[in-house]
């Protein structure tokens, strides 16, 4: 089964950056994942269909928020550390991933 994430920023362009390398690293290390970033507009099309919600350090106040949005899914919110997305690392995303 393959784990499904989403990662979301305020418009999906960091996040989309983010997501190519992780989807990179993932293939090297032969992961099974579907790694996938949208606009935090956009994230409660996606509650149904993901198994981890990773939003941006710049949304950590709503992290709550976030969580109470994915009550009811089974579905793990977590902050991107700010070393991991200032730097655009998409091994270190994927050892957090998971790590989760």
């Amino acid at each position: 089964m393959k784990l499904k994430v989403l990662l979301c920023c305020g418009a999906g362009m960091s996040s989309g950056f983010l997501a190519q390398r992780t989807r990179a690293a993932a293939k090297k290390r032969k992961v099974d994942i579907i790694l996938d970033a949208k606009s935090e507009s956009m994230v409660s099309q996606f509650l149904e269909d993901i198994d981890i919600l990773l939003i941006g350090p710049h949304l950590q106040n709503y992290l709550h928020n976030y969580e109470e949005r994915c009550n009811g899914y089974n579905v793990k919110v977590a902050v991107i550390p700010k070393d991991i997305y200032g730097t655009i690392d998409g091994e270190k995303l994927l050892d957090f991933i998971l790590q989760m």
